[in-house]
């Protein structure tokens, strides 16, 4: 094998150990639970980390949107009258 690729091979796999052990000490200095949502930093791990994608949630159609918006000034309506 080439050296020089062997040297750019062993860069990289250092360069994953450093973000690795950095993400490590962030999880471990952070011992307390905070409100709100997490930093981007940890979600990105998360989901790196073989975690199931959030599942998407479905439309809803032209016709049950207008169903919606009715019941909805209906509600503003009987409200206001009251």
């Amino acid at each position: 094998m080439n050296i020089l690729t062997i040297l750019e091979e062993l860069r990289s796999e250092r360069q994953q150990l450093e973000e690795a052990i950095l993400v490590m000490e962030r999880l471990a200095g952070g011992g307390v639970r905070r409100r709100g949502r997490p930093p981007k930093w940890l979600a990105a791990t998360k989901i790196a980390d073989g975690a199931p994608e959030p599942k998407k949630r479905r439309a809803f159609s032209a016709a049950t949107r207008k169903k919606m918006a009715a019941a909805q000034k209906k509600r503003w309506a009987a409200k206001k009258a009251a």
